[in-house]
């Protein structure tokens, strides 16, 4: 969607994250703790993602978005004192997320036996991280005083599409129809976390790998729709 509406992310991202920023300089605000995205490592050739990797080629409006509002942080922390942290959030999903992204749409779309759009060979791979755990990273980050501090929260696994799929299969108790399209312009081949710098910052331990994740997240996507 950046790709479609480029300055409505950069107004959203961008000058969102400058009109926080100023109002909690205006206000006496001293800490804030912001989410970012694992989009920023671009097409990194290193694998795991390290906070320490070199960030300068972002392939999307959106992960540029989020590189500026990460810089927008440090600013502030240099020029006002303020305790600035950033969250790079690995694919995170589980019970609530969101309905346009992947794995709610999959398991919508298998559900009322329809196609599910597959981009690629579906050997993509993404570290999926299960929301209990991130927001455990979130409250970690709230509670110490950092200075200006990037961290990554994933699970620091990778799993490849087709696997998604399957274990979406398995839990929901039907097959996907697949439609094969051609790779996405701006999606990255693998994201995968080195969550050494949170482990040993925040006490975060992530607990919730995707075979387990992906039931809980069908109990809740069906109880929510009877």
């Amino acid at each position: 969607p950046s790709l479609e509406m480029p300055a409505l992310y950069q107004r959203v991202n961008v000058e969102g994250t400058a009109n926080i920023l100023e109002a909690s300089r205006v206000h006496g605000i001293r800490k804030l703790v912001m989410a970012s995205s694992s989009s920023v490592y671009g097409v990194n050739s290193k694998v795991p993602f390290s906070e320490a990797d070199p960030i300068f080629r972002p392939i999307s409006p959106y992960a540029a978005s989020k590189l500026a509002s990460e810089a927008l942080g440090h600013v502030y922390h240099h020029t006002h004192g303020m305790d600035i942290t950033m969250l790079r959030f690995f694919t995170v999903y589980g019970p609530r997320q969101r309905p346009d992204l992947a794995i709610h749409k999959f398991a919508r779309l298998i559900d009322s036996d329809k196609p599910i759009p597959v981009f690629g060979d579906g050997s993509t791979a993404r570290d999926y991280t299960f929301v209990d755990d991130i927001v455990d990273g979130v409250v970690a980050a709230t509670e110490r005083q950092l200075g200006y501090e990037v961290f990554n929260l994933g699970e620091s696994q990778t799993v490849t599409l087709s696997r998604l799929i399957e274990l979406l299969e398995a839990s929901l108790g039907k097959q996907a129809i697949i439609d094969r399209q051609p790779l996405q312009p701006g999606d990255v081949p693998i994201t995968y976390a080195d969550v050494s710098k949170a482990k040993r910052l925040l006490d975060y331990k992530p607990t919730t790998q995707i075979e387990e994740g992906i039931p809980k997240f069908v109990d809740w996507f069906r109880g929510r729709n009877g």
